[in-house]
C-alpha cells in the first residue's frame, strides 16, 4: 500500500470520538430525574449517552457511581444558584427568603428539564437494594435544610430574627413547603402555581417567625 492510500484509509477510519463528561452526565441527570434511579436501566445510559458500558463503568467504576455524579452536576447547575440567594448579604431576611423560593420555583418548573426536585423525586419507590442510594438522597435533603437552618440562625444573631423563634421548626417547616412545590411541579404545576404559594408564605411570614417559638 502507498503513503496516499495509507492516509486514504487513517482518513476513512477517522479519530475515535472524545468522551464528553458533561453531556453524557446531562444526558444521565435527566434519565434518573425522570425516571428515578431503579428505572434507570444501564442501557437507557448507553442509549442516551451515546457512550459505550466499558467507557462508562471507566468513567464512573457503576451505575451508583454515575448517579452520584449525575446528583453533583445537579447541584452545580440548579441548587447552588438557588442558594445564591441565602448568601446575599444585602437582602433582609425575609427578602432573601422569598428570593431562595422564587428560585426553586423557576427550576421545579424549568421547562427542559423534568419537573420538580432532582432529589425528591429520585428519592421515591427505592427499594431496600438501593439503601445506599437512598442514603446519599436522605444527605442531600438534610443539607438543603442544613443550609435554610443555618441562614436563619446566622439572621437570628444579627437581630433580624427573635431570639423566640424556634430555627430548627422554621427550617423543617420551609422544608416541607419544598417537597409540596416539588410534588406539584412534578404534576405538571406551572410557575405561577408555585408562586401563588410563595405569596401565601410571605403573607404569613410575620406570624412564622412570631409563633414558631422553642418551647421551655
Amino acid at each position: 500500500m502507498s503513503q496516499l492510500q495509507d492516509c486514504d484509509v487513517k482518513k476513512c477510519r477517522g479519530r475515535p470520538k472524545v468522551f464528553d463528561r458533561d453531556a453524557a452526565l446531562d444526558k444521565a441527570l435527566t434519565l434518573f430525574w425522570t425516571h428515578g434511579y431503579e428505572g434507570t436501566s444501564l442501557s437507557d445510559l448507553v442509549a442516551a449517552t451515546g457512550a459505550k458500558a466499558p467507557t462508562l463503568y471507566a468513567e464512573f467504576v457503576n451505575k451508583e457511581g454515575l448517579f452520584r455524579a449525575a446528583m453533583e452536576r445537579y447541584v452545580e447547575k440548579f441548587s447552588a444558584w438557588r442558594e445564591a440567594a441565602l448568601g446575599d448579604e444585602q437582602l433582609p431576611v425575609a427578602q432573601a427568603i422569598e428570593a431562595y423560593f422564587r428560585a426553586t420555583a423557576a427550576c421545579f418548573t424549568e421547562r427542559n428539564s423534568p419537573g420538580g426536585c432532582f432529589f425528591i423525586c429520585t428519592s421515591t419507590a427505592l427499594s431496600a437494594a438501593s439503601a445506599e442510594v437512598a442514603a446519599m438522597l436522605q444527605q442531600q435533603h438534610q443539607s438543603q435544610e442544613h443550609a435554610l437552618s443555618d441562614f436563619l440562625l446566622t439572621r437570628q444573631q444579627r437581630g433580624e430574627l427573635s431570639a423566640e423563634v424556634n430555627i430548627s421548626a422554621l427550617a423543617r417547616y420551609l422544608g416541607c413547603m419544598l417537597q409540596g412545590m416539588s410534588v406539584r411541579a412534578r404534576e405538571g404545576a406551572p410557575r405561577e402555581d408555585l408562586d401563588s404559594i410563595i405569596d401565601a408564605l410571605m403573607a404569613m411570614w410575620p406570624t412564622l417567625t412570631g409563633l414558631c417559638q422553642a418551647k421551655p
